[in-house]
């Protein structure tokens, strides 16, 4: 962990060092990445998604040190929590479902504890997929933990081909995400198969899809959280202007707290 602290140190300095004034300007947002085989691996459309919205993006190793993760929090300005396998459903009180696929422990052990401390932070977050899930469980959330067995397949939650996997969700009257993207439905990609049971004290729904499942919730508390079960930075071809609206959202929201800092 010492080696991984180093590496940290090293990148964040030369990113420092070779950055221009306009990237220096902007905010810092962390994505937390998938960890298996000891590899780390992210969809690249999350770090375009960032970029191009005038944001910098930072991929997070995940780590078991109580000190980076703190530190993760500090240096940043807002994080984006990714998609993935599925939560250990130990975690939530439940026996696993034959079709259950838990995460490796090294990234459930990190961001059990990174996601809580920086929602708690109050800084800007945007959970995606299993972010949303995650989000959700670490306050004491439960999870349907197979849609087509105990929900049923009226909706295709998932399939083979991701960007092609489109449905139709129905977003709430006076919502954050609503008000951002300007519309009351929204065609979406998807590619999950479990989905939001028990919705945690801190959250409240925002969005469904024709079958019930839970699609969006949002905080409770009124800072920036945008939380869905779809895949929004993958948007890019489809629909851009649904994709940029809610990362541009995120990155002005995450300006906010940079320029704090700077005050500070």
């Amino acid at each position: 962990m010492k080696r991984l602290a180093i590496i940290m140190s090293l990148v964040l300095c030369f990113a420092c060092l070779t950055a221009s004034a306009e990237t220096q300007n902007r905010p810092l947002i962390g994505i937390t990445p998938s960890f298996a085989s000891n590899s780390i691996q992210l969809n690249y459309d999350y770090v375009a998604a960032i970029n191009e919205n005038g944001g910098l993006a930072i991929i997070l190793p995940p780590t078991s040190s109580d000190e980076i993760i703190e530190s993760y929090v500090k240096m940043l300005d807002a994080a984006v929590f990714s998609g993935g396998p599925d939560i250990p459903p130990e975690f939530y009180g439940q026996l696993p479902h034959p079709t259950t696929q838990p995460m490796e422990s090294l990234r459930f052990e990190f961001e059990k504890r990174f996601i809580r401390a920086f929602i708690d932070s109050g800084k800007p977050v945007f959970g995606i997929c299993l972010g949303m899930q995650f989000s959700n469980t670490v306050y004491g959330g439960s999870m349907l933990q197979d849609i087509p067995s105990m929900v049923g397949k009226t909706v295709r939650h998932r399939n083979g081909e991701m960007y092609t996997n489109f449905h139709q969700v129905g977003l709430a009257k006076g919502s954050r995400l609503a008000s951002i993207l300007g519309r009351s439905t929204v065609s979406v990609i998807s590619r999950h198969h479990q989905a939001l049971e028990r919705i945690a004290e801190p959250f409240f729904v925002v969005a469904r899809s024709s079958d019930g499942i839970v699609e969006a919730i949002e905080r409770r508390d009124g800072n920036f959280g945008l939380f869905v079960q779809w895949h929004p930075e993958s948007h890019k071809d489809a629909d851009p202007d649904h994709r940029n609206r809610l990362f541009s959202a995120l990155v002005e929201a995450s300006r906010a707290v940079k320029e704090s800092k700077t005050r500070d």
